[in-house]
C-alpha cells in the first residue's frame, strides 16, 4: 500500500465504513449525503466521494447521536405517513399529488407500482404548523385540490425532480460543467441536443453525467418507467431546465476560455522538439534563441509578440542568416551602435 493511500486512510474512509461507523445502513446513509446532513469530499485517488474522519467524529459528538441522526432521515410510506399526521390515507395522497408533500425517494414494487417515501421529520412538520389544521381536519378537501384530483393531477414527480436537481448541483460542487450535467441529466436527449448542439460538448457533458438511481435491469419496463419518472415532462418545467441548462453552459464557456488559462497552456516535450510555437507570452530575442537553438539572436526571427508573429526556418534560414552575415554591413539596416567616446587624435 502506498504513502498516499495510507495518508488517505487516516484522514477519510470510505462510504461503506463511515455508514458502519456512524450506526447508520447504507440507505440512510446515502440520504444523508443528499440532504448534505454529512459532508463528503472527493477521493484524491479519482474514486467515488469519501468521508473526512473530522466530519465523522464531528457528528459522533453531537447531542443524540446515533437516534437524532437517524431520526432525520427516517422515512415513511403514504400508509405510515398518513398515520404520522392523523389523516386518512386517500387524503394523505391527495395532499402529495397536489404538490403539499415532497417526497424525498421512490422504488418500484413487483407489479411495478411506484411507491413514494416522505420524509417523516418533514410530515411531522407540515402537521404541526396551524396553517395546515384544516387540510387535515376539515370535512371536504378544499375545492383546488379536489379539481386537480379530477385533473389527474400529479405532482410528485415533478417535485422529485426539483429536490433531486438541488442535491446532484451540490454534488457537483465547482466544476462548471458537472454543475451544468446535472441539469441535462433530467431533460429528455432532444432537449438537451437542442440546447447542446455541439457534439464535443454534449460527448463532455456525458462524461460529467452524474449516476441517477438504478431501477431494475437496463431496458426493463421498471427501467423504462423509473427513466420517465426522473426526465422533466411539463411544459413550464422544461422550459426552465433547459433555460439553466443554457446558463451553466455560458459559465463552463466563459470558465474555459479565459485569456489567463490559454496562456498559461505549455506544449509537450515532443512539441517542443518540433519547434511549435508555445502560447507563453516570450521576449521576442528569448524566442529567436529558443526556436534556432543557439545563443545568437538572429533579426530574421520572429516570435509570439513580434511584429510578423512567424519564426526561423531551421536549417534553411540558419544557411540564409550565414550568408546575410558575410555580407558587407551597409547592405543592411541595423539598430545603431551604443555611443563610443571619441579617440584621442594623434599627435607628432
Amino acid at each position: 500500500m502506498s504513502r498516499t493511500s495510507t495518508t488517505t486512510d487516516r484522514t477519510s474512509c470510505a462510504p461503506s465504513r463511515a455508514a458502519r461507523e456512524l450506526d447508520l445502513k447504507r440507505g440512510e446513509f446515502d440520504l444523508a449525503v443528499q440532504l448534505g446532513l454529512i459532508r463528503t469530499v472527493p477521493d484524491e485517488g479519482g474514486g467515488g466521494r469519501r468521508v473526512a474522519r473530522a466530519e465523522i467524529d464531528r457528528l459522533r459528538a453531537e447531542k443524540g447521536f446515533p437516534e437524532v441522526l437517524r431520526r432525520r432521515v427516517a422515512t415513511v410510506g403514504t400508509h405510515e405517513g398518513a398515520e404520522l399526521m392523523g389523516v386518512a390515507p386517500s387524503r394523505f395522497t391527495a395532499l402529495a399529488r397536489f404538490g403539499l408533500l415532497v417526497p424525498v425517494r421512490f422504488y418500484l414494487n413487483r407489479y411495478r407500482t411506484v411507491v413514494w417515501l416522505y420524509l417523516a421529520e418533514e410530515l411531522s412538520r407540515f402537521a404541526a404548523e396551524e396553517g395546515n389544521t384544516q387540510l387535515l381536519t376539515g370535512r371536504r378537501t378544499p375545492a383546488e385540490i379536489r379539481a386537480a384530483q379530477k385533473a389527474g393531477t400529479d405532482r410528485r414527480p415533478r417535485n422529485w425532480r426539483g429536490r433531486h436537481i438541488g442535491f446532484l448541483t451540490r454534488q457537483a460542487g465547482d466544476d462548471p460543467w458537472a454543475r451544468a450535467a446535472a441539469v441535462a441529466c433530467l431533460l429528455g436527449p432532444a432537449d438537451v441536443a437542442d440546447v447542446v448542439p455541439d457534439p464535443e460538448e454534449r460527448a463532455r457533458l456525458d462524461r460529467c453525467r452524474p449516476r441517477l438511481p438504478t431501477h431494475g435491469a437496463p431496458g426493463s419496463p421498471a427501467a423504462e418507467l423509473a427513466a420517465t419518472l426522473m426526465t422533466a415532462s411539463e411544459p413550464d418545467e422544461v422550459a426552465w431546465f433547459r433555460a439553466d441548462l443554457a446558463h451553466r453552459l455560458e459559465t463552463a464557456r466563459d470558465l474555459a476560455h479565459r485569456p489567463e488559462t490559454a496562456c498559461e497552456r505549455l506544449p509537450d516535450p515532443a512539441s517542443a522538439a518540433r519547434h511549435t510555437p508555445v502560447l507563453v507570452a516570450r521576449p521576442a530575442a528569448a524566442l529567436a534563441r529558443r526556436t534556432t537553438g543557439s545563443g545568437a539572436s538572429p533579426r530574421g526571427a520572429t516570435g509570439p509578440g513580434t511584429r510578423h508573429g512567424t519564426r526561423a526556418g531551421g536549417l534553411l534560414s540558419r544557411l540564409r542568416y550565414r550568408g546575410r552575415r558575410q555580407k558587407p554591413a551597409v547592405l543592411k539596416a541595423s539598430p545603431p551602435a551604443p555611443a563610443r567616446r571619441p579617440e584621442r587624435p594623434a599627435t607628432g
